[in-house]
């Protein structure tokens, strides 16, 4: 299966939908883990969560031959860094090579950004992007800002480019 990715506005309706469908997905995965705890933590991960979309150095979709949305991710200036952000491939696109391809994109548009590594964050309840990130080269690292204090177990990862 062909897929094409494109670069598109933070404020595309494709891209606005497929993140509600991560939301929603995320919800579900951590639900079991995030129940009953301090409202405050709540509200204090969800700030550490939040993209602006003025730190959106890039938006990209994968789309199928016939133009559908196959998936999505974003590229954001944290600090010094850059962060690969909301990767998401729904159940019926995973396993066509969708993740891989939005995640060489997120590393091509890094390097020419001239950063020097790409950061992420994710968590256990997401097995298949842990496999994914590993397979493209990231190595773990320790939480960084902003997910230390409201998301201490995160795991995250890098991956060092050539400068």
């Amino acid at each position: 299966m062909a897929v094409r990715i494109e670069k598109v506005p933070v404020d595309d309706a494709r891209a606005v939908a497929l993140r509600g469908m991560l939301d929603d997905e995320l919800t579900v995965r951590y639900g079991p883990v995030t129940t009953g705890e301090d409202p405050e933590l709540t509200a204090a991960r969800r700030e550490a969560l939040r993209v602006r979309p003025d730190d959106v150095i890039a938006t990209f979709l994968a789309l199928d031959e016939d133009g559908t949305p196959l998936g999505h991710v974003m590229l954001r200036r944290l600090g010094a860094d850059v962060e690969l952000k909301r990767l998401i491939v729904p159940a019926v696109a995973r396993r066509r090579g969708v993740g891989r391809a939005l995640t060489a994109a997120v590393i091509e548009r890094a390097r020419a950004e001239g950063a020097r590594r790409v950061i992420l964050q994710t968590g256990r309840p997401q097995p298949e992007s842990i496999a994914l990130y590993t397979a493209a080269g990231f190595t773990p690292i320790p939480v960084y800002e902003p997910y230390i204090a409201s998301m201490p177990r995160s795991l995250c990862f890098e991956l060092a480019l050539a400068p």
